[in-house]
């Protein structure tokens, strides 16, 4: 296998590590602005009817976490083709 593939496997292992930090700092970020306006809001409705809607940050932390998981290992699996292969 050229060890062009290789790189490209960790690359994409890179990328994918990237995305579920920016998901994660994202997802902390939806979660305190959305407990940071509780406190503004004039109706407690809006508060119980989730209105108006915001993608979950719970969801999108774990989105992230999953993507460093499976980041972790195309890096693994990249690093150990190119250092047995």
């Amino acid at each position: 296998m050229p060890v062009e593939e290789h790189f490209i496997l960790m690359a994409m292992g890179g990328f994918f590590i990237l995305l579920g930090l920016v998901g994660i700092i994202w997802g902390k970020g939806e979660e305190a602005g959305y407990y940071d306006s509780l406190s503004t809001r004039h109706d407690v409705r809006e508060y119980l009817e989730r209105s108006p809607r915001r993608p979950e940050p719970r969801a999108l932390r774990i989105g992230g976490w999953i993507a460093i998981t499976l980041g972790l290992l195309m890096l693994a699996g990249g690093g150990a083709l190119w250092f047995w292969g």
